[in-house]
């Protein structure tokens, strides 16, 4: 059975509980991973706060994955710019800054759907990048930008003192 879901633009404030929500989700996917992702009973509030200050000055759009009626994740979409040393026409990138599905609608290609919007959104705005990164120890999140075509391009590292 194909189970339907339709890919939105968000709508504020009707649409913030759920964006909180995934905020702490994320968190607490991560957390399992990568110790240093709070936890704590504000962070979802407070990161909401500051991406959507990110997307307001950042020509952002925020996408929202609707299954029967309830919100099931979301896509944070960013225009950034790069630095000087980049190509002109490269220089100025969609970011995929948020990206996340609830489990009990993973699987059925809303992450993907979700990935698209943006992609869509990235050309129809003129750019020729999008990038969007990624935990090293999150498989199953590189797994689904790879078959969505994204390829590595820069790795940061990290040492603690």
């Amino acid at each position: 059975m194909i189970e339907e879901f339709t890919i939105r633009d968000a709508r504020w404030p009707a649409d913030e509980a759920a964006a909180v929500s995934f905020v702490e989700g994320l968190q607490k996917f991560e957390h399992r991973f990568e110790s240093n992702r709070r936890i704590d009973a504000q962070v979802g509030t407070e990161y909401f706060r500051e991406m959507m200050k990110r997307v307001a000055d950042n020509e952002g759009r925020v996408f929202i994955a609707e299954q029967n009626g309830a919100a099931v994740g979301w896509a944070v979409f960013l225009i950034e710019h790069d630095a000087i040393y980049i190509v002109e026409d490269e220089r100025r990138t969609g970011y995929i800054a948020e990206l996340f599905v609830q489990e009990s609608a993973r699987r059925i290609g809303v992450g993907k759907a979700l990935i698209a919007a943006c992609e869509d959104h990235a050309r129809a705005s003129g750019l020729k990048v999008l990038m969007i990164g990624v935990l090293p120890k999150n498989n199953r999140a590189r797994a689904v930008y790879h078959a969505a075509g994204f390829a590595p391009y820069s790795e940061q590292l990290r040492k603690y003192l």
